[in-house]
């Protein structure tokens, strides 16, 4: 297990780096991530470099057992880069100038910074790439964390090119746009510029290419810095950090690029669904790169300084949180930062080591956690461990919140709420594209797959075909790659697997929020309509009880699926609002409105009866949380009650043998226990992995 933090060596005088070095044994730390940010130390101008301070800074730590993940450096030009090159410097939507001063102020698209970082990478490869200290390369730093698009003359350009080699033709461009529309039918792809800032929305299918651009732009510069470290003879891993479910970057895109999968991941103790939302992302970050264990590159140790409040950590919630990280396959937890800062913006964030020194809670909830992950020594690799897949893809989710819907969905929220249901019952679930459906999954679960590739529809068919059992809606099936109906309507790739016809969307909406509905309205008029639309609700009758749903309450009509549950108010009352098909050896459910929580749950209780799906530990008191991974199964209470959980193995600390594991609040226990088969259609692939 690695173990270890971001280390800033450059922000200290040289007299602590001994300090440092001796204090990273205490607390059993073994890897560091050095030089994200010292782009200005190892080049001050252009034509000047140091690196005696970073030999030295690499030596002591390879004296004192510790690895290096050796960062690029590239995150955060030096300000004699954008005085130097003002060209370099990102824009916005309305042609305003990113300056520096702060990070990420570079434009992506730009050959002069990929021209200056490219020679950067290169000395630092040259001069370290056989240094036995280091393991690892860190390249950039959270991509598009802070600037998300650059709408600069040097993305125009290269969005034109982009453009050029996607389509070929300005005629396929106008077609797949659907510009005739608005008159905005090209002659050219030099008449095509960014989405800058507009009178009125922007081609919905247009905005679609340019998050696929921005996203392929980012994983340009990462993919440019590997190339220069191969060229140098680097044959350590190469990767850099996700940020989770990270909207921008198409992280399903970037991950066969990466040597392993690492992430950044903090969870806000004021989220009532902390718990939830980090397990999905790790779960996400595991599903990336199946059967391969993942590193945790950046946590905090106490609190941040970046939300309007930053409570502490209760007692034990590091330990907790660090357990989800092992559960779902980590082999590596790392922290932002080693020494708290004493200066710039993050001087508040916590760190291993604090202000306050090694006489506090901080510095022993580190130093136990050290010592506990020692004693776990080698861990099993993540496998084929759960019967669920939820579908998560990035393509849909920039084309479902895209403006001038029937409705505003928050897909990842939407998305959340059904992993949750999941997560409630301790049963596991693996994050998959649409086009992964069929690899052995007993349930597939699609909310809101509003954009459909031909290929995930048809991957999607053949596991429903093949036995399996899918759940999706509402608002599926919509909309092709470019966001433009398909010819039939809707639903027309998945029509025959749900036994349905779609006729209308049913927009649920509150009250009416007033005006005429021409033009503009005002800030807090739009607030307003949000909020009522929000009140909307339809009723519906399942298994025998009376539940609500809300965004949608859809027109679909049986042409071969059972109706199991019909609305009960509004204008779809009478119709469908969730069925049952047979399609195949299989059967895929339809939910035609967003299940309030309690609807969720009866329907996710429905399907994981009809699927055959288990949780990882049967009967889980309320509170704790179960994860496996292979042999392997992590227990978590994170209620305020101690728990009793009855499971047979080892204990992956002590070597004790166990049949009940006691559990204090937050408290945490990793025990070895033989997996046993899933079910008949997931053994075959047990410890498989896929693309």
């Amino acid at each position: 297990m690695l173990y270890g933090a971001d280390y800033n060596p450059d922000q200290w005088p040289e007299e602590v780096w001994d300090e440092d070095v001796r204090l990273m044994q205490e607390a059993g730390v073994n890897i560091v991530s050095l030089g994200i940010f010292a782009w200005s130390r190892i080049q001050p101008a252009e034509d000047v470099w140091d690196f005696a301070w970073l030999d030295t800074v690499i030596d002591k730590l390879h004296a004192g057992g510790i690895q290096v993940n050796l960062a690029t450096a590239t995150a955060s030009p030096p300000p004699w880069v954008s005085a130097t090159y003002p060209e370099t410097l990102p824009v916005d939507e309305s042609g305003a100038s990113y300056w520096p001063g702060s990070r990420q102020h570079f434009a992506p698209s730009s050959p002069t910074y990929r021209r200056l970082a490219g020679e950067l990478v290169r000395r630092l490869a040259e001069r370290y790439a056989q240094h036995p200290a280091v393991v690892m390369w860190h390249v950039g730093n959270e991509f598009g964390c802070h600037l998300w698009m650059d709408f600069s003359d040097a993305a125009r350009d290269a969005y034109r090119d982009w453009l050029t080699k996607r389509y070929g033709t300005i005629d396929a461009l106008n077609a797949a746009w659907g510009t005739s529309f608005w008159s905005q039918t090209y002659g050219a792809f030099h008449e095509i510029f960014p989405p800058r800032l507009a009178p009125y929305s922007h081609n919905p299918s247009s905005m679609l290419d340019w998050r696929r651009f921005t996203s392929d732009m980012l994983l340009e510069c990462y993919l440019a810095e590997r190339e220069i470290l191969l060229a140098a003879g680097a044959t350590q891993p190469i990767t850099t950090n996700f940020m989770g479910p990270f909207k921008p970057a198409d992280y399903r895109r970037w991950a066969p690029h990466m040597d392993v999968i690492a992430d950044d991941c903090y969870p806000d103790p004021a989220n009532p669904h902390r718990i939830r939302d980090a397990a999905f992302q790790r779960d996400l970050i595991r599903s990336l790169k199946p059967g391969v264990p993942w590193m945790l590159w950046e946590q905090a140790t106490d609190a941040v300084n970046w939300r309007p409040g930053n409570p502490g950590k209760r007692p034990g919630v590091l330990m907790a949180e660090t357990a989800q990280s092992i559960a779902r396959g980590a082999d590596g937890i790392m922290f932002f930062q080693w020494r708290q800062s004493r200066a710039g913006s993050e001087k508040f964030h916590s760190a291993m080591l604090p202000h306050a020194g090694t006489s506090t809670r901080t510095w022993g909830a580190v130093t136990e956690l050290g010592a506990r992950l020692a004693a776990l020594g080698d861990l099993p690799a993540p496998g084929r461990d759960a019967q669920v897949a939820l579908v998560f893809d990035w393509e849909n989710w920039w084309a479902v919140e895209e403006r001038d819907h029937p409705t505003e969905i928050d897909y990842l929220a939407l998305t959340l709420e059904w992993y949750g249901a999941f997560h409630d019952r301790g049963i596991q679930v693996d994050i998959i594209a649409p086009e992964d459906a069929g690899t052995g999954y007993d349930l597939v679960v699609a909310p809101v797959l509003y954009l459909l590739r031909e290929e995930g529809a048809s991957a999607i068919a053949r596991f429903v075909e093949d036995g399996g059992t899918l759940v999706t809606g509402p608002f599926t099936d919509i909309v092709d790659e470019h966001d433009q109906f398909r010819t039939g309507g809707f639903l027309t790739l998945l029509g025959d697997v749900v036994g349905l016809r779609y006729e209308d969307f049913g927009a649920l909406a509150g009250e009416s929020s007033g005006g005429s509905g021409v033009g503009a309205l005002s800030a807090d008029a739009t607030q307003a309509a949000r909020a009522a639309a929000a009140r909307g609700t339809a009723s519906f009758s399942f298994d025998g009880a009376s539940y609500s749903g809300r965004l949608v309450a859809e027109s679909v009509h049986a042409t071969g699926a059972t109706i199991l549950a019909a609305f009960t108010t509004g204008l779809q009352a009478g119709s469908a609002a969730i069925t049952r098909n047979r399609f195949g050896a299989g059967e895929a459910w339809y939910v035609a409105t967003q299940p309030d929580h309690d609807a969720l749950a009866a329907v996710v209780e429905a399907l994981v009866s009809a699927s055959g799906v288990r949780p990882v530990v049967g009967d889980l008191p309320t509170g704790v949380e179960a994860a496996r991974r292979g042999d392997l199964v992590t227990l978590i209470n994170h209620g305020d009650d101690p728990a009793l959980v009855a499971v047979s193995g080892t204990d992956a600390e002590t070597g004790a043998a166990v049949a009940q594991v006691p559990l204090e609040p937050q408290g945490v226990a990793f025990i070895l226990s033989p997996v046993e088969a899933l079910s008949a259609r997931a053994e075959s692939f047990a410890g498989a992995t896929n693309r």
